[in-house]
This record gives C-alpha cells, sequence and structure tokens, in this order.
C-alpha cells in the first residue's frame, strides 16, 4: 500500500469520526472530545515518516528464536502433557496453571489467572466407544459431541434414522423414535479429495490478499447469518422432541473439511452437537450425543434406507464438575523501563482453550505456544522494553471470544447490548448495542495486540483489521523479515478470534496472515489436531517474527496509530437510506396502509 493513499484513508477517517476541518488549528476546540470522536489524539496523528528500527535488535531476536527454540518444548508439554481444553473442564484448569508457572519460570512478572467470569458446566469425556453388532460387527471411529450426558453403562439399541431439516419434518417420526438410537440427519456428500490438503500461499495469492474488496459482502454475511439462525431455531425445537419421545441416542455425522478433507477423520464442536449452548444447565442436551466419522455413519444410515434392521451398542462415559464454573484469562508481562512510556501496553496472545475430539495443538496450541515463546526469547535476551509487553492466554474463545471479551470488558470498556425481547434471543456476538461505547481509563493505554489463531504455518505478513494507517509503519517492520516470506500487509478483516475484542473497544488488534496448510481441510476441531500436525520449522519463524513486531511496538517513540473510534450504537442509522432522494416519491401514512403525501 503506498504512503500516499495510506495518508488519504486517513484523512477520510477523520472527516467519518465528525472532526471538522480546521478544527487543528481552532484554539477553542475541546481536545478531549475531539479524542473521542475521532478516536485518537494529536500524539497518534503525528507518527514519524520513517521508523527507527533497531537491526541488532533484530539479529538477537533471529539468532535466539531460530537457533535456540523452545516453542516444541512447549507444544509437548502442551498438547501431549495436558490434551484437550475445554473451557470449565480439569485440562483447561490445568492449563491455566502451566502457563502460569511457565511464564514464571522464564522471567515474566506478574504472572496471574484473571477471572472472566461464570461460564457453565465443567466436564470431561472419559471414553467413548460405538459399534454395531448386526446385521455385522464394525466399530465406529466415534465421540461424544461436548457437554453430552453419559449412557451410564453400556447401550444396546436399534438404530432409525431421522431427516429433519424443517420443523413440519418432525410429525413423520412421532411415535416411533422411543428408545431407539437415532441416526440424526441425512447422509452428505463425500466428495472425492481430488486438491491437496496442505497448502502455501503463492506470491499471486499473497498479491491478491494486498488488494481490498469493496462491496458485495454484506448480502452474503446477512445470507450465512439467517443459514445459522434458521439451523438454531430447528435446533432449539428438535431437541425437546426428541426428548419427549424418550431417544435412548443420537449421533450425528461429521462434517467435511476444505477441499473435501473430513474423508477418514471427524470434526467434533458445538456444530455437532444440538443447540448453540449445551454447556449451560437451561439449555442441556438431556440425552447422549456423539459424532460419527462419515464412513462410520453412512454405512448405517445406507442399511437403514434399504429397510435391515441395525443393532448398536455404545458407551460414553464422562465426568462433570459443576454447573457453575468460572473461566480463566492466563496473564503475565514484561515491564517496561521508560518513565514517560512504561505505562503504556503492548500485547500478543491466543486462546489456551480447544475442543475435545484431538488435543488443540493447531488450534490454538501453535498460537499460545508462539506467544510463550515470543515472551521467551524477550526474556533470555534480557529486553529492557520501553512499554510493558504483556501476554494474555485466552479461555472461552471457542464459545464466543467469552476470555478476551470478558478480559476487554473489565480493563478498557464495552457497549451496552440491547435487551430488547427480540434481541434476547439472538446469540451475544450478534446482538445490537444500545449505546455508545464505554471506555475506561486503560483503553488509552494499549498500544497494540498481536494474535496468532490460524494454525502452524508460517507468517507472510499481517491484516490491519482496515487500520491504513498502519500499513508503512508494518512494510518497514517487514522489510529485513523478507528472506523469512514475510511480505504482505493487508487492509482486508479477518475476523473469529481474539484481536477482534480489542478492535471493538477502538484498540488496534492484529492477526497474521498465515500460510493455510492443513488447517481447514483437516485440523480445524478435528480428531487429526495433534502434535504431529504441528511444524516445528514454521511455528519457530511466527515465534521470530511476532517477538520483532512485538519488540518494535514497544521501542517505537508512539504508540501504535487508531482508526476512528466505533460507534456500534449508530450502524443501523448510517446504514439506513438517506432521506429525499426521489423528489416525486410519497410517504407511507403510519398505520393507515397506503402511502399518502
Amino acid at each position: 500500500m503506498t504512503r500516499k493513499r495510506t495518508l488519504v484513508f486517513v484523512a477520510a477517517a477523520i472527516l467519518a469520526g465528525g472532526v471538522p476541518l480546521g478544527a487543528a488549528n481552532d484554539k477553542k476546540t475541546d481536545k478531549k472530545a475531539e479524542e473521542v470522536a475521532a478516536g485518537w489524539n494529536d500524539a497518534q496523528m503525528q507518527q514519524p515518516a520513517a521508523e527507527s528500527l533497531d537491526l541488532n535488535a533484530y539479529n538477537l531476536i533471529r539468532e535466539e528464536g531460530l537457533q535456540h527454540s523452545h516453542v516444541m518444548d512447549y507444544a509437548g508439554g502442551l498438547a501431549d502433557g495436558i490434551g484437550p481444553r475445554l473451557t470449565g473442564s480439569p485440562n483447561m484448569a490445568k492449563a491455566n496453571a502451566w502457563t502460569r508457572e511457565q511464564l514464571t519460570k522464564m522471567g515474566c512478572a506478574k504472572a496471574h489467572l484473571e477471572d472472566w467470569g461464570e461460564f457453565s458446566m465443567g466436564w470431561q469425556q472419559l471414553n467413548t466407544w460405538v459399534r454395531m453388532t448386526e446385521p455385522d460387527t464394525a466399530v465406529f471411529v466415534a465421540q461424544a459431541t461436548p457437554w453430552s450426558p453419559g449412557t451410564n453403562g453400556v447401550l444396546t439399541g436399534q438404530a432409525i434414522a431421522a431427516v429433519i431439516s424443517d420443523p413440519s419434518d418432525m410429525e413423520k417420526y412421532r411415535g416411533k423414535l422411543g428408545g431407539k438410537i437415532v441416526f440424526l440427519g441425512a447422509m452428505r456428500e463425500v466428495p472425492v479429495p481430488d486438491k491437496p490438503f496442505f497448502q502455501r500461499y503463492t506470491d499471486k495469492e499473497l498479491k491478491d490478499l494486498e488488494t481490498l474488496p469493496v462491496g458485495g459482502g454484506d448480502a452474503s454475511m446477512e445470507a450465512r447469518i439467517e443459514r445459522y439462525l434458521k439451523r438454531q431455531r430447528l435446533a432449539r425445537m428438535v431437541t425437546p422432541f426428541l426428548a419427549e419421545e424418550k431417544v435412548a441416542a443420537v449421533v450425528v455425522p461429521s462434517r467435511d473439511g476444505e477441499n473435501g478433507g473430513g474423508t477418514g477423520i471427524l470434526f467434533d464442536d458445538t456444530g455437532a452437537g444440538l443447540g448453540r449452548n449445551p454447556y449451560k444447565r437451561e439449555t442441556a442436551v438431556p440425552f447422549p450425543v456423539v459424532v460419527a466419522q462419515i464412513e462410520s455413519y453412512g454405512r448405517v444410515f445406507r442399511l437403514l434406507q434399504n429397510h435391515v434392521p441395525v443393532s448398536l451398542e455404545m458407551n460414553v462415559d464422562v465426568k462433570y464438575t459443576g454447573d457453575h464454573e468460572h473461566g480463566f484469562d492466563t496473564v503475565a508481562e514484561i515491564p517496561g523501563t521508560d518513565p514517560q512510556l512504561k505505562e503504556e501496553v503492548v500485547m500478543v496472545g491466543g486462546h489456551l482453550d480447544s475442543w475435545i475430539a484431538g488435543t488443540g495443538a493447531t488450534d490454538n496450541g501453535a498460537g499460545s505456544i508462539v506467544a510463550m515463546e515470543v515472551m521467551r526469547i524477550l526474556n533470555a535476551l534480557k529486553i529492557k522494553p520501553r512499554r510493558t509487553i504483556r501476554i494474555a492466554l485466552w479461555s472461552g474463545e471457542e464459545e464466543g471470544l467469552f476470555g478476551s471479551k470478558g478480559y476487554v470488558g473489565q480493563h478498557f470498556g464495552s457497549a451496552p447490548l440491547s435487551t430488547a425481547p427480540e434481541q434476547m434471543q439472538m446469540p451475544e456476538f450478534l446482538r445490537k448495542a444500545s449505546g455508545p461505547l464505554e471506555l475506561k481509563a486503560e483503553q488509552k493505554l494499549i498500544s497494540a495486540y498481536f494474535n496468532v489463531d490460524n494454525g502452524t504455518g508460517k507468517i507472510r505478513g499481517i491484516y490491519t483489521q482496515g487500520n491504513a494507517a498502519v500499513d508503512g509503519i508494518f512494510e518497514q517492520w517487514m522489510a529485513p523479515l523478507k528472506d523469512l516470506g514475510v511480505t504482505t500487509v493487508t487492509n482486508q478483516n479477518t475476523g473469529g478470534t481474539d484481536h477482534l475484542s480489542f478492535d471493538a473497544v477502538g484498540i488496534p488488534g492484529f492477526q497474521f496472515i498465515q500460510d493455510p496448510m492443513d488447517y481447514d481441510s483437516r485440523t480445524h476441531h478435528s480428531n487429526m489436531d495433534t502434535y504431529e500436525r504441528l511444524q516445528p520449522a514454521d511455528l519457530k519463524q511466527i515465534a521470530t517474527v511476532e517477538a520483532i513486531f512485538v519488540y518494535n511496538a514497544a521501542m517505537r517513540e508512539k504508540m501504535i496509530p487508531r482508526k476512528p473510534l466505533p460507534h456500534p450504537e449508530q450502524r443501523d442509522e448510517k446504514d439506513k437510506q438517506l432521506p429525499g432522494l426521489y423528489p416525486t416519491a410519497t410517504m407511507p401514512d403510519e398505520g393507515k396502509g397506503p402511502a399518502a403525501k
């Protein structure tokens, strides 16, 4: 992105924030009000044209990160030593304690756990197996869906297929499902995997990322949201129906991955379960639910379609640890040393929680161990940063960014959410704001937050989340890293992870561009998400690059420039059609039917 275009974007952003032209020269202007409206102050605006880079620090960080890495040591301790880390589970508590201990050992200060509030049920899968006993014997690849009840020992029953894609479909099965093991859902297509599961970005793909698409996304997003809400509405009706029918258990088919990657494995998350909030006691599923590898599911489904009786045995053994478990983030820091800047903070992190099918190695053990390695590298080099460098490892990300949102709300601010009846029926992430952001004093002290949560692939650049004011800064930071493959700055947004919690309150939050590898095709939320899928060389590169970004942000004279402060409460009003566009149009007379002048 050129420098000229960056300046144009900044000018447009200022105007969008409501700052009048010439306000900088108006001594009567209320500077504090300007900062609130525009999202930055004069110090933020007055960024240096050229970055002052400490290339000796680059060399030291590269040497430590690439030649003396311990990132795979952390990988073994987390993925193998602790295993899957479902929010609220005993393993999540172990991971919080272990990361706090490791951060203390490496020399971080103030390593502690922060309570972000009540989550819900604590749950752990102890054992799950499913086998067919007639018309043939077969062992299934299957697991309990998270927060499923157990079977209280071995369950034996007849299988029955039920395809319910609309509420009206339930009547077809009324009175037929009692005591049965229900195979819920149609058999999906199993495409031939004709493309590689494992991919890296090409030069052309990286170049394409630099282009910011304009328009066309809103309708697509609205359609996706509507499909999601439709599934949730159906699930809210299907679950009580199956409970009323007194089903013995439910088996659901595993979804597919990108490029047909769902072949031969299973994905296990809330998408496999029934309903969005199975972790809350009041919305818990009252019967056992397991997800089966598609090949296992398909055999039974076809037999039932052809009127062949199928008998199954299954055992789901789980442990609950309470209905009101709290969630915790692991937090530690390297204190700043500059008398003028030490209260300012640069943050680095990733989410520590995972799903249960694998050991959460690539999602997001990778981002967590990389953040830990960043802190280890800087401690090993005895770096004395001007600003404080803080690590945060979140829990509750998989259920809705709960850990990072809780931390941001407690420290930096939040927007009140609508409590209108129709809004209360929506998932929290889709509820509208009912008022402006309510910011806390710490919000103005956070320079930036850097996040890794796209698997094990090496860093190829960074998403600015629409903050074009940082383009020139990051391009200069990346110039000495081109030999490591770091080349691309894009103003595109990337969603679905914890940097969004910071961005939502006007703090620069960034996610790195990473090589896709087999993340979306094979490892994301699957039983393949294990230590073996981690790429050591890539993780060394990620930690080295992220350490340099964190170091630069902590040492530069100015904080990272900010976008205008968000105003979520104005979104609907700003999107309304402008009035008076059609001079001969008539206006509807409210409550009286046809339009009238």
